[in-house]
């Protein structure tokens, strides 16, 4: 292992000990990288010096960078990092904002500065960016300025997030007019493969967030593994898809794997079925990820636009129905390629490409990766028989100084929190989650999380949240709550609670399902017995 090219030490020094981490594996050739490695310099100056400069690398409606065009913005915005704003490598840089080429850019320069990206969602509020910012213990900031406001109230609360520079601003203390006075060459940290390169936050169960740290060498590792054998990226592909890139499923989709192999990436800041629909006719997009939901919703729009360019289409983040692979195979052609990957894994460990697509199975290790189903002793599950997902591969989950390392990892095992079976053919189909996380069209949404924006609400005396059975979202977040002293339940309260919870936490969060109840089933001691709740909810659904 080379010596760290990080000053800040702070992630390295709270990943948890190695003999906590799980067994990695490096078996297939492109995964055996040297012990220097910067990720966002082999993605972007390495391609730029392949042969690439002119070709379009980031794209946005009426927006086109070529690779050197990205190359001087991204080595500018560095400069802006460690010239003006004081960056060292190791330290934590939040960049917050819409998928725009200026948020990619950004990325890009965070890790070519050897400083640790961390992307969030451009709807978190204040509270929720709060507990990043704590738990990351962040001072920098790149934001879109779009955002600011609820920026400047994390600000607030953690005065700690002292540096901040904004893009879109349209002023001389704006990133692009700071940036146009700068050099636009860098001097590249020298990192280490195994330096950080990224936090990524998940959600736990119980609401509070964990972030999971991601080295140079595992962002190439997802890019050589399933991107390479399964995607199958060529240099003339345009990518484009509705992730944010704050979750690892569109970093990976929507701007590591295209610049991988010299391709373009068309970021869209609001990526819903039909702006997808719109999206692939207008511009010629050929590889496309996005949820299951997205998917179904876009067979409403096959008759209005023509998606004759696309020719790999991904699907992520919640199961993958066989009618909707069925229907949008007849429809269009394409087999979808299911996959389930994990903020922990950095992306997709399990799929299935072209012909060895079954449709209803999730598919078999992507190559790198083995996987295998266990029961409650540790013993591997016969074929048919369901058990814990357990994976091995080039990488794994390491929790930033947080003690839930121990349930994610162990005996070597990432497990990862699903049911499945595997069958005699060694396929993997998807049964339940084995915890309480709500997954609805794609987003992980923890219920004490939502229970706790909802008792800020002075009508709420006690509510339990769990997720309900949904056709078009596969499952919903719904809350049963009991009214304080003096409050009537009705339409308008629902309303007046799901718009408090939107205000509160991030919007796609909130209950779309609001029952109320005289009183919460719980245990003789007290605890609240969410099976209760989810077996209610299963019931009003049928």
């Amino acid at each position: 292992m080379a010596d760290t090219a990080h000053v800040d030490t702070f992630v390295r020094d709270h990943l948890p000990p190695p003999a906590a981490w799980p067994e990695l594996l490096f078996t297939i050739p492109e995964l055996r990288y040297p012990d220097r490695l910067n990720c966002g310099v082999e993605l972007l100056d390495r391609m730029v010096a392949g042969g690439h400069a002119e070709r379009p690398c980031l794209r946005a409606p009426g927006t086109v960078w070529s690779y050197a065009e990205t190359l001087s913005r991204a080595n500018r915005i560095a400069r802006l990092l460690t010239e003006e704003m004081g960056v060292v490598p190791g330290n934590r840089v939040l960049l917050h904002g819409p998928n725009t080429p200026w948020l990619a850019a950004a990325w890009l320069a965070v890790t070519k500065a050897g400083a640790v990206a961390v992307t969030t969602m451009p709807l978190l509020r204040a509270v929720e960016l709060e507990k990043v910012v704590r738990k990351a213990a962040i001072r920098h900031a790149l934001c879109d300025a779009r955002l600011a406001g609820e920026v400047e109230r994390c600000r607030e609360r953690v005065p700690a997030l002292e540096r901040i520079a904004y893009f879109g601003t349209g002023t001389a203390d704006g990133i692009e007019a700071r940036i146009a006075r700068l050099a636009d060459d860098f001097p590249n940290c020298p990192t280490a493969a195994e330096d950080p390169a990224l936090l990524a936050f998940t959600s736990g169960t119980t609401g509070v967030p964990k972030a999971c740290v991601h080295f140079h060498r595992d962002v190439l590792a997802m890019c050589d593994s399933f991107s390479k054998r399964i995607v199958q990226p060529q240099a003339e592909d345009l990518f484009s898809g509705s992730p944010p890139l704050g979750f690892t499923f569109g970093l990976g989709g929507l701007l590591c794997f295209p610049l991988r192999v010299g391709a373009s990436t068309l970021l869209l800041e609001q990526g819903g079925p039909q702006k997808l629909a719109e999206a692939i006719e207008t511009f010629g997009v050929t590889c496309l990820f996005t949820a299951p939901t997205a998917y179904r919703a876009m067979l409403g729009e096959v008759a209005q636009h023509d998606l004759g360019s696309l020719r790999r289409c991904v699907s992520a983040g919640e199961t993958l129905p066989k009618p909707t692979w069925e229907a949008f195979r007849e429809a269009t052609g394409i087999r979808l390629i299911d996959g389930i990957g994990a903020t922990e894994m950095i992306h997709i460990f399990i799929s299935a490409a072209e012909e060895e697509i079954r449709p209803g199975a999730t598919g078999r290790p992507v190559p790198g990766y083995v996987a295998t189903v266990l029961d409650e002793n540790f013993e591997e599950c016969p074929p048919g028989v369901p058990g814990r997902l357990a994976v091995k591969g080039p990488t794994g989950c390491r929790y930033l100084a947080d003690s839930r390392q121990s349930e994610y990892v162990q005996r070597g095992w990432n497990i990862t929190g699903d049911t499945y079976v595997r069958d005699e053919d060694g396929y993997f189909f998807f049964r339940a989650r084995s915890d309480d996380m709500i997954v609805s069209a794609g987003y992980n949404i923890a219920g004490p999380e939502v229970e706790a924006a909802l008792l800020t609400h002075p009508a709420v005396a006690e509510c339990g949240v769990v997720g309900a059975p949904d056709e078009e979202r596969g499952r919903i977040v719904k809350a049963f709550v009991v009214l304080a002293p003096g409050y009537r339940p009705g339409p308008d309260l629902v309303r007046e609670l799901q718009e408090h919870v939107k205000a509160t936490i991030a919007p796609y969060k909130y209950p779309r399902a609001i029952v109320f109840l005289p009183e919460l089933p719980r245990t003789a001691t007290g605890k609240l017995q969410r099976y209760r709740l989810r077996e209610l909810a299963r019931e009003e659904a049928r």
